[in-house]
This record gives C-alpha cells, structure tokens and sequence, in this order.
C-alpha cells in the first residue's frame, strides 16, 4: 500500500494527520447525529483509548471474550473522526461503541444535549509524551519526532497530532460532575481495575457479577491484549504501523524505562518543562459537583471508595502509584498536579 506522507493539515487550529483525518470527516462528526444510547471513549493519544476499548467489548458481552477474538478493534470502537470512521458511524449497531481523540470544541454538538454516555481517560503527561514519542517513530502516518528534546518542545508548544494536551485534557474535565460523563484515570486503571470497573459498570447500567468482571479483567491484561492479534494492531501493514521498528503495545506501564534511554531522558526532563508552563500555583480547579472526600492516612488502609459512597465524584480518592509514594488524597489533574508527581 502506498506510504502515507506524514505531513499535517489543520481544522480550526488543531493538527490532524493527512490522509488518516481529513477536513471533511472531522466535520461530519462536528455535525453528526448522535444516540441516546451511544458510547464514547475520548482521550489525548497514547491515555489508554485500547485499553478502554478492550475493556468496554469485554463489558458489553457480559465478559463473554468471542467478540475481542474475532472482530479488530478499530472495528469494534472506531475511532469516529477518521476518514473510515465517520464514513461508517451509521453502520455501527447499537449501542455503538466508539472512539475520539477530539478536544471537547470539535466533538459532535449533539450530544451535549443527548444522553449518550462519555468516558475521558486521563493520563500523567510524562507517560503520554513519551508513549507518543515511541508511537511516532512506527506510525507511518505521523512526523518524525525527531530527538527527544526536539519531541518535548513540539509537545509543550501543542505541534503534534492532536494539539495541546493541556487544552484537550483541561476542556473535557469541565464536563465532570454531568450523570453522562464519567472522567477515570490510566493510573486507577492500572491501580485497582476490579473497582474501576465495577464503576464503569454502575456508570454504563451494565451490572456484572464476579464471574464476568473476572473474565473482564483476565481478558483485558496487558499481556492479553498483546498477545491478541484482533487488539494488537499486527494486523495493519506496515505503511500504517511499523511494528518491524517497535511494538505498538509496548509496556502497558510507566515510561521512565532503563536509565539513560531515551523515555527515560525524556520522562524526567519533562517535569520541570511541565511545571514552568503550569506556574508555581497549578492551574485553576476545575469545577466540582460536590465536595471531595477528605484525604486519608495511607498507612490506614486506605482503600479507593466504591461508587456507593463516592458515585462518579471528581473529589474521588485517589492512591498514588508510584512506587515508594503513599499519599492518599482527593484527584484533580489541575488543582492538584502533585498526584502525577509534577511537584
């Protein structure tokens, strides 16, 4: 198949790779209709969209694990603003189950008045830029991205695919508190996924019993989905993902790797770039539907609440992952930037 150029367009200040996006499908889903009983997976690129998708093909047949060996999972989930994409949002039974990376004001306008469900995974940015930085160099259809500093400068600055992470992640997160939107983190994923997932459920009005969220669970590992042909995208030739040069499902963890390597330069040179660009006080606060939930001793056994107690609340607690941090406080991605250690 023919190479893709690498080059960019752009559609209201945001780049777009060409021949994957074009301006046309990207307004197709500004313009499309939406279901009330649609199901969206929106994040930046590299947050755990796969990840999600997996899951959700998991949630969606009772655990049953059929549909994930059969079907690929751009076909299960397609991301709907690709050329393919929003061509085919009408074929897609329902409920349809799909996929976006667009910032919020580029999104379909219907459905913020439908009922259609959203779930944001949000993801730390030293784990995105360098999980990105990778994906870059197999992706036929993004730039090269050069050195890693050279990557880290276009990231800041919002010149890849996709734009700003901090505009796209700090647009959606004001949808939180809405009954249709639920906002999840790679870290919890990773974290407690039962309990996630027993959110998910609650938030979907899919309740699983503990046979099928186990199957969920078994069948969406890391090492599942690597091992899956339908979801670990070696079916595309190589034009598209060059797996010849590195795998697209590459660890499933965090991305500060061996000492001295690349992701690892890049991984700690990003924080300090980071935080000259938030500013000594973070960012605002995003809104709140209700209080959070005071912080707690994580020598206490603290554990993350389920939805009973704390039922899709932004102020949810939240238990660090990095290895040797205990804190043990309430999440926010902008009021609180230490969560993703960016203090």
């Amino acid at each position: 198949s023919q190479k893709l150029s690498g080059e960019y367009f752009r559609y209201k200040g945001i780049p777009f790779p060409v021949g994957i996006y074009s301006p046309e499908s990207i307004r197709m889903v500004e313009n499309a209709d939406v279901q009330d009983d649609d199901i969206f997976i929106i994040t930046y690129p590299k947050s755990g969209t796969n990840w999600m998708i997996e899951i959700l093909s998991l949630i969606l047949k009772d655990g049953d694990p059929s549909w994930i060996r059969s079907v690929p999972i751009w076909k299960r989930a397609p991301w709907c603003e690709t050329i393919l994409g929003a061509f085919s949002l009408s074929d897609q039974p329902r409920p349809r189950l799909m996929s976006s990376h667009l910032p919020i004001q580029l999104f379909a306008k219907a459905f913020f008045t439908s009922k259609a469900k959203v779930i944001y995974i949000g993801r730390n940015p030293r784990d995105v830029v360098v999980s990105l930085y990778h994906y870059s160099k197999i992706a036929g259809q993004l730039k090269d991205p050069g050195t890693p500093d050279q990557f880290l400068q276009n990231f800041l600055k919002g010149e890849v695919q996709f734009g700003s992470w901090f505009h796209h992640i700090k647009g959606w997160i004001r949808m939180k508190g809405k009954e249709n939107f639920l906002f999840i983190t790679y870290e919890e994923l990773q974290q407690d996924l039962h309990s996630c997932l027993q959110d998910i459920c609650q938030f979907l009005g899919r309740p699983l019993g503990k046979e099928a969220l186990d199957s969920v669970v078994a069948h969406s590992a890391f090492g599942a989905m690597k091992a899956n042909a339908m979801s670990n995208f070696t079916l595309l030739p190589p034009s598209l993902l060059d797996q010849r040069h590195g795998a697209f499902l590459r660890k499933g963890a965090g991305a500060l790797g061996f000492q001295g390597s690349p992701g690892h330069r890049l991984a700690v040179s990003v924080y300090p770039q980071l935080r000259s660009l938030i500013g000594p006080g973070g960012s605002p606060p995003c809104p709140r539907d209700a209080p959070p939930s005071p912080p707690r001793d994580a020598g206490s056994g603290a554990t993350r609440p389920g939805p009973s107690s704390d039922k899709f609340r932004p102020g949810r607690n939240w238990i660090c992952p990095v290895p040797g941090c205990q804190r043990v406080d309430t999440f926010c991605p902008f009021s609180e930037l230490r969560h993703w250690h960016l203090d």
